[in-house]
Order: C-alpha cells, then sequence, then structure tokens
C-alpha cells in the first residue's frame, strides 16, 4: 500500500478535539450531532465535523505556527456550536462519560463505522469514548518513523496529563485513563512498531491489507502514527475539558517533535525503549496517572518517578518552548501537576454524579476553576 507522506512546515501544529453532547437537564448523552452537521457549511472536512457516534462533535484546527492561535481557532468552533445546539444542549469534555451505559450511544450509520462496530462486536459497543488528537508537521520524510517512536516513548506522560475517564458506567474503574483501555481494543491499535524505513512502513502497511485488516492508511490507528498530511499524530491523549489543558498538552507535542527533529538534523539518534517496556509504563499510566513509576532507556537510573520525569523535560525544553511561543502553555503542565489533571478532579469531587456536574462546567473555560492560569 503506497503511503505518501508530503512533508509539511516543521512543527506547525494542528489539533481535534473530540466533545460529547449532553441534555442540559439530565447531562445524559443525546444524539444531536445532526443538528450540528446540518447547520455547518463542511462536515466532513471542516473545522466542526462528525465522528463516530450521533452524541460527539469534533473540532479541528487549521495549521498553526502558535499554540495560542490554535487555541484561538478552537475557541471559534467551540462558540460556533454552542450557537447552533442551543440551551437544551451542554458539552463534555473527557475521554468518557461517568455515568451512562456506553452501549447506549450509536455510531452514525457510515460504512466505515459499521466496520467497526460490527467486526468488534462487544467492544465495538463500548467505544463511547473521546479523544485529542495532536498534529506536528514535520519537513523531511525520514524523520517521520523515529519521531512517531520517539514520541510513544512519552505515552506514559501524556496519558497521565489528560487521563479524565476515571469513572465508568457510574463506577469508579480504578483507572485514571478508562478510554486508554477500551480503546486498544481495536486492532490495529496500540503503540506503534519500531521500523528503520518509510519502505519498511509502506510494506507493513500493505501487507495488513492483504490480509484484509485495513482499506486505508488512516484504519492504522497507532497511539502516535504518521499522517498523509505530513504530520506525526499524537494519539493517546484522553479528550479534556479546558483550554489550559489543551494548551499545555498541544506545547508538550510541539516541544518534544522539536526536540527530536533537532537531533536528528545534527546526527544524533533519538532514545528508545524496547517496545514491551513502554507497553508497561503505557499501562501504569492508564491504571496510576502521575502516581506511577516508569521505565527509561537510562541505564544508570533505569525506573523513576513519573513527576520527576516530566519536570525534567519540562526543564529540558524550556528554551524550545521561549523560541516557538509556547513558554506559558508549556508551563502550565507543571501548574497541573501540583493542582490535579481531570481524573483527580474528578474524584475530588466525591462521586460520578458529581464529576459529571464538574466536567461540564469546566468544559470550555479557560482553565479549571481550582487554579489561577489564565489561559
Amino acid at each position: 500500500m503506497r503511503f505518501d507522506f508530503v512533508p509539511s512546515g516543521e512543527s506547525t501544529i494542528g489539533v481535534e478535539w473530540e466533545l460529547a453532547l449532553v441534555d442540559a437537564g439530565t447531562l445524559s448523552l443525546v444524539p444531536r450531532a445532526q443538528r450540528i452537521l446540518d447547520a455547518v457549511e463542511d462536515p466532513k472536512a471542516g473545522p466542526i465535523r462528525r465522528e463516530y457516534l450521533t452524541n460527539m462533535v469534533e473540532l479541528v484546527t487549521g495549521v498553526h505556527h502558535r499554540v495560542d492561535e490554535a487555541m484561538d481557532d478552537l475557541r471559534g468552533s467551540l462558540d460556533r456550536v454552542r450557537q447552533i445546539l442551543g440551551p437544551d444542549t451542554r458539552l463534555l469534555g473527557a475521554g468518557g462519560h461517568p455515568v451512562d451505559r456506553a452501549s447506549d450511544s450509536e455510531p452514525f450509520d457510515f460504512w466505515r463505522y459499521n466496520v467497526v462496530k460490527e467486526r468488534n462486536a462487544y467492544w465495538g459497543r463500548q467505544m463511547a469514548i473521546f479523544g485529542t488528537h495532536i498534529h506536528v508537521g514535520i519537513d523531511h520524510r525520514d524523520k517521520a518513523l523515529p519521531i512517531t517512536y520517539g514520541l510513544a516513548r512519552f505515552s506514559p506522560y501524556f496519558i497521565a496529563l489528560s487521563a479524565s475517564s476515571p469513572y465508568w458506567e457510574g463506577e469508579d474503574s480504578g483507572y485514571a485513563s478508562q478510554r486508554t483501555m477500551i480503546f486498544q481494543q481495536l486492532p490495529t491499535n496500540g503503540l506503534p512498531f519500531p521500523m528503520d524505513s518509510w519502505e519498511e512502513f509502506e510494506h507493513y502497511a500493505t501487507e495488513l491489507e492483504d490480509a484484509g485488516m485495513i482499506s486505508a492508511p488512516n484504519e492504522i490507528r497507532w497511539d502516535v502514527r504518521p499522517s498523509t498530511f505530513g504530520t506525526v499524530e499524537n494519539r493517546v491523549l484522553d479528550s479534556v475539558p479546558t483550554f489550559a489543558e489543551l494548551g499545555a498538552l498541544t506545547a508538550f507535542t510541539q516541544c518534544l517533535a522539536e526536540y527530536m527533529s533537532r537531533e536528528l538534523d545534527d546526527g544524533r539518534g533519538i532514545a528508545r525503549l524496547p517496545v514491551w517496556f513502554m507497553k508497561e509504563n503505557k499501562w501504569r499510566a492508564a491504571r496510576y496517572g502521575l502516581d506511577t513509576d516508569v521505565i527509561t532507556p537510562r541505564v544508570k537510573d533505569k525506573v523513576r518517578p513519573m513527576r520527576e520525569g516530566i519536570y525534567d523535560w519540562l526543564n529540558r525544553l524550556e528554551a524550545i518552548s521561549a523560541e516557538l511561543g509556547c513558554a506559558d502553555e508549556l508551563r502550565f503542565i507543571g501548574e497541573l501537576m501540583e493542582s490535579g489533571p481531570s481524573y483527580l478532579r474528578q474524584r475530588t469531587a466525591g462521586d460520578p454524579a458529581a464529576a459529571l456536574r464538574q466536567l461540564v462546567d469546566e468544559t470550555g473555560a479557560a482553565a479549571p476553576a481550582r487554579l489561577p492560569f489564565s489561559a
């Protein structure tokens, strides 16, 4: 299978933000996406798009150089969606609905969605989950796979910082991100495989196609994957409620990709971690969030607290963030670790119903109410 990768502007960014639709009175999921799609100009490729379920919508930015510009783009789309929906519907930015039964959600009647639902049986009916996808532009095809695998090594950081689905169908799942556990049940999902050349990747895609596993490149649903847009796409994150969180996670992705790109330009390699350790790190982050240890490529520091590792990288990326104009957004990662990602804020709320009310109130806000940051 040919997989065209046309290089794009280095470290440019684009964000895809999936939001659930809930009734303003009951806060239950409601299939009102068609109301939005009927009112926008291009519901397939425009900034406000159809997604898998009839109770969700996806907001998609254009291509931007700066994080604050991308956030302004999303704000405009969010305002438009709210205007269309009216007062009877609210939005929910989280990895999953804390209370509703997942199988009650219905996909749109579209052939690709029907394949997901029918092929995956029970797990296909559990896909009432919502994510954030962040694209970073790559200026040369030969960098795409090294940066894909390089970013995937940081999956536990992104999972823990974005985790917003501790509750599932009215129960505490015990996980910070139940969405992570649900989403990986689909075939071709999960961590990327280490590959050394673009030809090897195209051969991989061809073998999947020949085996009937995929029919198009975008059906390779790795947690981090190269995209035909000339980007590497970070897909491992839960949907998050506030712009401060969106901006921080976008800045972290952008800065890490830029760091790796410069390493490659200077003739250095990107540190790798064996896939079996990456899988373990991913599980630990989904289960325990920030309060776990992660396995690293360091010989003398093989296992270290996740928080310590994140702070180390924030310091290392400080100069790059200043150059890219996202220093404030990246700095918010530290504030988020101090005051708590969404999964911790939800548990502090007390129970799934209270967490749901908190999420709806936070969605689209500048920052979590308990934090002083102003986006």
